[in-house]
């Protein structure tokens, strides 16, 4: 009886309340009304008030974390053509072949079991060592690389991965860029800007670095870490093109790549990395993800992935080195379909950052639910980095990365061919004549009977005797 009179007392105030409250949202001047904090969110969106409001606390430009929010690149808008008798689909799935080689003209190839590598992230400027430890360790098992990012050498994480390439970097700190770090690496690239951050400088306060980053870094106390806009010791075409020539030298002929932040320059660019002598050509497209870049250089710089990738292709294919120089897409992929859609649009690999990240934290995100968010694991500035099980998260990782190279091979299989290398634009079709007209993919609603003559004279034939 107690228990059910405070039941029906609590319904009839919450009832009271409620009404109240309707009430008051129903004759209240709209300037005055709670309503309004909706329709002004419907109006900036939820993620653009809180800017507004981090900005008005801080006074500072923003660091927003793992990248634009928008979705430039029309990924949804291609769909893969399976066959079935026109070409045969493939027997065996175990036949099909996932391993790539990057960089073919150097003297030394980086040759990978998987098109899918662990991109930049560095240790200090983004992630803490375990979660640089993991990222190896998963490397390894799945038989990738990874990429140290613009941060420093860590030994432990060389000895963990078994394909390590190191970015060399723009930063300004003692222990960068020597060559007793990079000439132990299997690819070196050239970072000269990218896609989240274009070529903006970035600093690490020195409040915020421990006693080991300090060590590692080769910071004295109280010195800032600092990356600089542009790379120290390349001013000009001349500078680069020495550069790689040294490089080449020194590591005996690993491939030496070039990465930049994706833009409407992207062929002069390109044709300055090519009379330089580079191997691999890495394209971060706008939505590419970082540790924490300015919302204004993430949403409002740059070109898209799809868009930056397809002009790389057509650029090498009309100086007639596709084959000989290697592309890596970067920005923005999440999914076996964005993988393999962008190697049928030209990429040999594709870099993978912010997917890697999440699939690391997986079922550990517990440890952070419900007052903090799972990056606090990984992040060098996070809370509970030292929380992060680094076997568990290398499992975990691999895990993902397995799962995509299976996925992609069945879809290899249904396109009834023999290797991730082998699929091609011709693999796809366009929803859209805006995509059409970008990838030239051929629209999904109007298919070319001129490319297939055989059929076109089986179809007059039949079409002559009907008429008959």
């Amino acid at each position: 009886m107690g228990l059910s009179l405070i039941e029906d007392i609590s319904r009839k105030f919450l009832d009271g309340m409620m009404d109240q409250f309707l009430l008051r949202l129903m004759r209240d001047p709209y300037v005055e009304n709670l309503w309004e904090l909706v329709s002004t969110t419907m109006k900036v969106t939820p993620l653009h008030l809180m800017e507004v409001v981090l900005r008005a606390e801080k006074g500072k430009p923003l660091g927003r974390p793992f990248g634009s929010v928008y979705h430039f690149s029309p990924w949804q808008d291609l769909l893969f053509n399976p066959v079935h008798l026109f070409r045969l689909p493939t027997v065996d799935q175990n036949s099909v072949k996932t391993n790539i080689v990057l960089g073919p003209n150097a003297k030394r190839p980086l040759e990978l079991q998987i098109p899918l590598i662990i991109s930049g992230m560095s240790y200090g400027g983004a992630l803490s060592k375990e979660a640089r430890l993991a990222l190896a360790k998963a490397s390894t098992k799945a038989g990738t690389a990874i990429n140290t990012g613009e941060g420093a050498y860590i030994p432990e994480e060389r000895e963990t991965a078994a394909k390590y390439i190191y970015q060399y970097h723009r930063g300004l700190w003692p222990h960068g860029n020597k060559p007793e770090f990079y000439t132990m690496a299997d690819m070196i690239e050239i970072q000269l800007g990218q896609g989240a951050q274009a070529s903006a400088p970035q600093t690490t306060k020195a409040e915020k670095i421990d006693e080991e980053f300090r060590h590692i870094y080769g910071l004295a106390k109280g010195e800032d870490m600092i990356i600089s806009s542009r790379l120290p010791g390349v001013e000009s075409p001349d500078d680069l093109k020495k550069l790689v020539f040294r490089l080449k030298e020194e590591t005996s002929g690993v491939p030496i790549s070039f990465k930049f932040a994706a833009s409407h320059y992207l062929e002069e660019e390109i044709e300055i990395a090519l009379d330089a002598g580079i191997d691999v050509i890495v394209i971060d497209g706008a939505e590419a993800g970082t540790h924490a870049g300015q919302p204004l250089l993430e949403d409002d710089f740059g070109l898209p992935t799809m868009h930056a990738l397809v002009r790389a292709v057509d650029f090498l294919e009309e100086k007639g080195v596709k084959d000989q120089v290697s592309i890596i897409a970067s920005g923005g992929f999440f999914s076996p379909g964005h993988f393999l859609k962008a190697m049928a649009l030209g990429a040999d690999a594709v870099y993978i950052g912010t997917a890697a990240v999440m699939a690391m934290i997986h079922t550990q995100m517990v440890k952070t639910a419900p007052f903090e968010p799972p990056t606090q694991l990984a992040l060098y500035s996070g809370r509970l980095k030292e929380q992060l099980d680094i076997d568990l998260a290398a499992k975990s990782l691999t895990n993902y990365l397995n799962s995509c190279v299976a996925e992609m091979v069945l879809g290899v299989v249904a396109l009834g061919k023999d290797s991730l290398a082998a699929v091609d634009h011709h693999d796809l079709c366009a929803l859209t004549p805006e995509v059409a007209d970008l990838t030239g993919v051929e629209l999904a609603y109007k298919r070319k009977l001129h490319n297939y003559p055989q059929r076109m004279e089986l179809r007059e034939d039949t079409e002559i005797r009907e008429f008959q």
